[in-house]
């Protein structure tokens, strides 16, 4: 028995850490990392991903000397593969909540945020605006072999991000910093149909000086939700090509650190 748990042993450990690292990239990156995906699935992906990568890893330096999965050792080496592919699938879940951002002040703008429904996606009530534009995120998502790319990215951190050699603050510093990104980012696209409101708003304003009489309060609300919606059908049609930018942006911040970590 022994003899055979000594020839297991190394290729549990060869499939272990991928395992754990893959699947840590699925719980941060977007769609997969919802709550609509059972988590058996993702773990059955994470499973035949790591299998699949498995002759990308047997030539990566796993650390000087093989690493026991159940010392302490392996619990500490668990975590950081487990912190290495959360970063990135977080990076990647930076464009998705840009767009969920951009609803959630769209809807504000034209008094919709009213209108909730059921989220599937995040287990919680959001706005029609929003689960819209996140439909519409996660179509363009598959539509440019977004799971692909997610693939790649972690096949490739394998060679930048060995085991034992740890992931530096750099990695962690540099996603962080691009939190403040998703706020400017959405505002920038929302910010057509906040001052178009805003125009509407105080036309309203000047036309209520002027006949004080008129229940602006009613016929305002219904115009500026008219006027949002046609500024809103005129705005989707450029969020595909945002989210393309958005995502090869953060494709770009990944290949830096990986470049920094390879050569450094």
């Amino acid at each position: 028995m022994e003899a055979i748990f000594a020839q297991l042993l190394p290729m549990l450990t060869a499939l272990w850490w991928p395992f754990c690292r893959i699947l840590a990239m699925f719980l941060g990156a977007p769609v997969l990392g919802e709550a609509v995906t059972p988590t058996t699935v993702r773990i059955l992906i994470a499973l035949v991903l790591a299998i699949i990568m498995m002759p990308l890893t047997s030539g990566v330096d796993w650390g000087a000397a093989a690493i026991n999965p159940f010392s302490m050792h392996g619990v500490v080496a668990t975590i950081e593969q487990g912190l290495i592919g959360f970063v990135l699938g977080l990076a990647f879940h930076f464009a998705m909540s840009v767009i969920g951002v951009l609803g959630f002040m769209v809807s504000s703008q034209m008094g919709m945020s009213m209108a909730v429904m059921n989220d599937p996606m995040n287990g919680q009530s959001s706005d029609v605006t929003s689960a819209l534009l996140s439909t519409l995120a996660i179509i363009v998502f598959f539509s440019i072999d977004g799971h692909l790319v997610i693939a790649n990215v972690i096949g490739q951190s394998f060679r930048a991000w060995p085991l034992g050699h740890g992931f530096g603050p750099l990695l962690m510093q540099t996603v962080a910093y691009n939190v403040a990104w998703i706020f400017s980012a959405a505002m920038l696209l929302a910010l057509p149909v906040v001052f178009s409101t805003m125009v509407v708003q105080i036309g309203f304003g000047f036309l209520n000086r002027v006949a004080p009489a008129l229940n602006l309060f009613a016929l305002g609300f219904s115009v500026i939700t008219i006027f949002g919606l046609l500024m809103l059908a005129q705005m989707v049609r450029f969020i595909p090509e945002h989210y393309v930018r958005m995502t090869n942006m953060v494709l770009e911040m990944i290949r830096q650190q990986m470049q920094v970590a390879i050569h450094g």
